[in-house]
Parts: C-alpha cells; sequence; structure tokens
C-alpha cells in the first residue's frame, strides 16, 4: 500500500486488532476504527475469556482515542444474529458441530463490513487476525501465519479472492508476545488482556440454551444406540452431542469405553461405538471455496479440526460446489459441521475448503 492509504481496522475491543490500528497509524495511514455491536451488551453476562463482550466496544473506543483516529460502533445485531447464531442452531438441530467464527468472518465481517469499507472510501480493511497475505502473480494469497501456535488460517478458509485482495493482515508474520509488548509500549488500556476463548453469543459456554431457543426441535428425546442399533439408553437431545464425544453419554456397564460415532437427527439417535470405529479416510465437502482452482485430483495437506495438524490427503473437485477427500491415513472423530481447509504441500498457502457433510464420511478399512 502506499503511503497516506485510508484503511479501516475491524478493531474488536481485543489486543491485536489494537495493535493492526497502531501499527498503521505509525506506517503513515489514514486510519479509521469501526467496532461491530453484534447483541444487545446488557444480554451478554461480561466474563473472562469472552470474545465481543460488552465492555468491548469501550476497549476499542479508549485505544482510538489514545491512537488519534476517528471511531465508529455499527449496529449488526440482527444481520448477526440471522446470519451466525440462528445457523448455528440449525447447525446443531441437524446433527452437525458448528464452528460460528468461520461464518461471522464469512457471511458479516468480511461480507457487510467490507462494503461499508469501501463505502467510506477505504483502499483496504485490517484485522488482527494471524495470518499472512501474500502477493502472488495472478492476485493476493492466503498463508498460514509465521507463528503456527497462533495461526488463525483455518478460520479463513471461506475468504474470497475478491476479499482477500481488499484485506491486509499486519500481525501474520509476528508472534503474540510481541504483540503485547508492542501494545505495552503505546500504554493501550487492553495490552494485556485476555485472549478470547469462548463463543461470543454463548452464555457461560452453554450453546444448548442457545440451540432450544432458536432450534426447540433438537431438544426431542431419542434413543442413544449401538452400530447394530440396539438400544442403549435415552438422550435429551442431539445437540448435546457431538462426534467423537465420550463423556456424558450416561451409559455404563460396558466392556470398553463408547464414544459419538454420528448423529441421526431424523430419528433422533445418538449412534455410539468404540474408539476403532471413530477413524474415517474419505470426507465429501460441500459449498467449497477455492483459493487456487484446480479440475483434477491433486496433493495436498488438509486440517479436519481447527487444532490439528494438517495431514497427507487427495483432494477431487466435483460437481455443484463439492469435493471429495482421501486421506492417507484414517482420521478420528471427524464431525460433519466443521471445515476441511486445504493447504499447498511443503507450503503454507491455503488453496480452499468446504464445509464437511454428514452423509459424507467413509469409515476406514
Amino acid at each position: 500500500m502506499s503511503a497516506r492509504t485510508r484503511i479501516v481496522v475491524a478493531m474488536s475491543g481485543g489486543v491485536d486488532s489494537s495493535v493492526t490500528a497502531a501499527l498503521l497509524k505509525k506506517q503513515g495511514h489514514e486510519v479509521i476504527g469501526i467496532t461491530l455491536q453484534l447483541y444487545a451488551s446488557t444480554a451478554q453476562p461480561q466474563r473472562k475469556g469472552a470474545c465481543c463482550a460488552g465492555s468491548d466496544i469501550y476497549d476499542a473506543r479508549r485505544v482510538a482515542e489514545n491512537l488519534g483516529i476517528p471511531h465508529y460502533v455499527l449496529d449488526y445485531e440482527s444481520r448477526f444474529r440471522k446470519a451466525v447464531i440462528e445457523s448455528f442452531a440449525g447447525s446443531y438441530a441437524q446433527g452437525e458441530t458448528p464452528i460460528p467464527c468461520v461464518s461471522c468472518n464469512q457471511k458479516v465481517k468480511f461480507a457487510d463490513l467490507l462494503d461499508t469499507a469501501r463505502e467510506l472510501g477505504a483502499e483496504a480493511m485490517a484485522t488482527g487476525h494471524y495470518v499472512r497475505r501474500v502477493e502472488g502473480a495472478t492476485g493476493a494469497q492466503l498463508h498460514a501465519a509465521a507463528d503456527a501456535v497462533r495461526d488463525q488460517s483455518y478460520f479463513l478458509f471461506a475468504t474470497t479472492q475478491a476479499q482477500l485482495d481488499f484485506l491486509r493482515f499486519p500481525l501474520g508474520e509476528m508472534e503474540k508476545p510481541q504483540v503485547r509488548a508492542i501494545a505495552a509500549e503505546l500504554g493501550l488500556v487492553n495490552a494485556a488482556k485476555p485472549d478470547s476463548q469462548d463463543i461470543c453469543f454463548v452464555p457461560q459456554g452453554r450453546y444448548t440454551g442457545i440451540v432450544n431457543k432458536f432450534r426447540p426441535d433438537a431438544a426431542r428425546a431419542g434413543d442413544i444406540v449401538d452400530e447394530s442399533g440396539a438400544v442403549l439408553g435415552r438422550h435429551d437431545g442431539i445437540a448435546h452431542f457431538t462426534v467423537g464425544q465420550r463423556k456424558g453419554l450416561g451409559l455404563s456397564g460396558h466392556a470398553q469405553p463408547l464414544f459419538v460415532l454420528r448423529l441421526d437427527p431424523v430419528n433422533a439417535r445418538v449412534v455410539v461405538g468404540p474408539r476403532e470405529s471413530l477413524g474415517a479416510s474419505t470426507i465429501t465437502l460441500r459449498d467449497v471455496n477455492w483459493l487456487a482452482g484446480s479440475d483434477a485430483p491433486f496433493a495436498c495437506r488438509v486440517k479436519v479440526r481447527s487444532m490439528r495438524p494438517p495431514v497427507a490427503a487427495t483432494v477431487t473437485p466435483l460437481a455443484d460446489g463439492a469435493a471429495r477427500v482421501e486421506l492417507a491415513a484414517p482420521e478420528d472423530a471427524i464431525a460433519p459441521g466443521q471445515a476441511c481447509v486445504f493447504y499447498e504441500e511443503g507450503g503454507s498457502r491455503v488453496l480452499g475448503g468446504g464445509w464437511i457433510t454428514a452423509q459424507a464420511l467413509t469409515q476406514a478399512a
């Protein structure tokens, strides 16, 4: 970017986005801070480790004053409720395990907010995500962060090429202690603020309350069965379970530990079995976002959970935005509703990714 570029910074009230704004201001850019109000602050209890808590808007405003940049708060509550919260509840009702942070980036921050940035005449929008944007021969590329521990590329797989061309990620080459040191040096009020850990709209981490509110059908009681269909117990709603879960099944007296293998929302059944039945080698994806297109099968590395390391796989593009992933070795507890993200072999570039479908897991031989 040239000097004195107008840049909108998405300021969440946390230390990462605050330092992002500070670095860009120091580089001589015209920085505008925007904070989104995603739900009524009075409806959300204050708690340590939460994202987008009620005090965050105040923290963002104080940082903006400290930096001497304009700051605006936009009410996106209705958009967030429809695009993220209702989708979150619907996903659980379908027997999936959703990732609301991906939906928030995809449908709110990198869609509506990005449009607002353009309306303000900005030439770019910056966020505090730990991910790298690299200029390639055909446009911007998305790469994992230099700090593998902080890398957030898994959560940004749905970023489109057009969005990536407009976005900037100044923290991608940095480590968190360095970011906190900059915040402390600048005297930012949130320099020691804890990182967000919980889903921002879920009080005390009890997501079933949100699911029951928007999708009461997910609370329908049903049977817990084994792989042959034999009834082992009862449950009070499939929203209380996720693939790979062991604790909280209410089953005892079995010779070996039992795990949730899959959820059947149509019949309100939770299917359980031994650990060896958790492995899967083939995954089918829907709504694939391609950042490096290919019409033919290609080898890469994939992540099926945000905290797992990438593993070797072959991805085959299919019709209607789908793809099939063949894992080189079986992976346990692959949950429908989670994302499968593609990374280049021997590199850090994100090639794309999609959503794991419920009917798509082929068990390992």
